[in-house]
C-alpha cells in the first residue's frame, strides 16, 4: 500500500513515520537493510540492466572481490530483492534476476544519485 504525502514532503500519512527511534519494522529502515554494504548498489545497478551471471557481474566490477560479490548476492537473494536461477548442463550455470521488488529499487537509487548530484 502507498501511502501519500501530506503537507510534508518525505513525511508520509502513516504512523510508522511518527517513531521515535529506528525500529526493524520502518519503511527506510527496511529499504536501507536491503541496500546495505558497500558495493550492494552497484550490484543492483548491473541487475537493473538485465539478468546476469556471476563471471558478467565480476567483469563489470572488476575491484569486487569474489567473496564480497558472493555475500552481496547472499544478502540480496535473502532480502527478496534478486533471485538465483539455476541452469542444467555442465558446468551448472546460474543467472541473477531481480525480483519484482527489485526492480522497484530503480528509482530509489535515482533519487539517491540525483541527491548526492546536488551536493
Amino acid at each position: 500500500m502507498t501511502h501519500q504525502t501530506l503537507s510534508h514532503p518525505g513525511l508520509p500519512d502513516d504512523p510508522r513515520a511518527n517513531a521515535a527511534e529506528p525500529t526493524p519494522s520502518c519503511p527506510v529502515e527496511i529499504t536501507l537493510h536491503a541496500l546495505r554494504g558497500r558495493w550492494t548498489t552497484l550490484v543492483v545497478r548491473e541487475l537493473l540492466r538485465g539478468d546476469r551471471s556471476y563471471s558478467e557481474l565480476r567483469r563489470a566490477l572488476p575491484a569486487l572481490s569474489d567473496k564480497v560479490l558472493a555475500d552481496r548476492l547472499a544478502h540480496l537473494a535473502e532480502a527478496g530483492v534478486l533471485e538465483r536461477e539455476r541452469r542444467a548442463g555442465w558446468p551448472p550455470r546460474t543467472r541473477y534476476a531481480l525480483t519484482p521488488q527489485g526492480r522497484r529499487l530503480g528509482p530509489v537509487l535515482q533519487a539517491l544519485w540525483d541527491w548526492g548530484a546536488e551536493m
